[in-house]
């Protein structure tokens, strides 16, 4: 069943180009990171010997702004699609399990998540070669500021997710996802409990792993608590 149901919702956003934001968000952040090295070579590179660990902060701050906005825009779009169509009634007429539903869902959205952080390490790795940056290339950094925010992103994909489902009005799931998005902005103000703070990998214990293991964590229960509330929602 839960294969069928993903099928579904494969064929759905390839009707919809949501293929192209998974790209956009990765390709946006080499952009910008392309942008920053074509004005400030020079400067950036004198900042210090390693090259390398220069150029991969300056993926990661602009990471997490990309993959909160991503998970808003991505969430929004796949519950718009159901509100649009009135497709959940059409769903939930046939004999498929709630949860079921809800779970292919949050697959889904991370499953292209994940897409986009496999582009983003494609991305990062060519541009930092082109820039010549040393022969004694990082990888294990370049896996860390690729995947490592994407995995304590897990708390925001299933809350925006839950707000994308409950809300037939995606202004309302919008809106909460510019909050969101100005909230990622100023995360190094933010205490360490905030849940948008968590994809930028910054803490008062400087360790990243605290990040994933609270994003971890806290999504399950979200996960856990949107589709209780999914299964017992009434659809419109």
């Amino acid at each position: 069943m839960l294969s069928q149901l993903l099928r579904s919702e494969w064929m759905k956003i390839k009707r919809k180009g949501l293929w192209f934001l998974t790209v956009l968000g990765p390709l946006g952040v080499v952009g910008l990171t392309m942008v920053n090295y074509g004005v400030r070579k020079d400067y950036l590179l004198s900042i210090s010997d390693d090259d390398w660990s220069v150029y991969l902060d300056s993926i990661l701050s602009l990471t997490p702004l990309a993959l909160v906005l991503g998970i808003v825009i991505l969430t929004s779009m796949m519950a718009s699609i159901e509100n649009q169509t009135n497709a959940w009634k059409q769903w939930l007429a046939l004999p498929v399990n709630r949860s079921s539903v809800y779970l292919s869902k949050y697959v889904i959205a991370t499953t292209l998540l994940f897409v986009s952080s496999i582009i983003l390490g494609i991305g990062t790795t060519l541009y930092g070669l082109t820039l010549g940056l040393g022969d004694d290339i990082p990888w294990l950094r370049i896996v860390q500021v690729s995947f490592y925010p994407w995995l304590a992103s897990q708390a925001l994909i299933a809350f925006h997710l839950w707000v994308a489902v409950a809300n037939n009005n995606q202004g309302i799931t919008v809106s909460i996802g510019v909050v969101g998005v100005i909230l990622t902005f100023m995360a190094f103000f933010l205490p360490d409990w905030f849940l948008w703070k968590w994809p930028t990998l910054a803490n008062d214990w400087n360790n990243p792993f605290i990040n994933i293991v609270l994003g971890i964590s806290a999504g399950l229960l979200l996960f856990i608590a949107g589709m209780w509330h999914f299964c017992r929602k009434d659809v419109s």
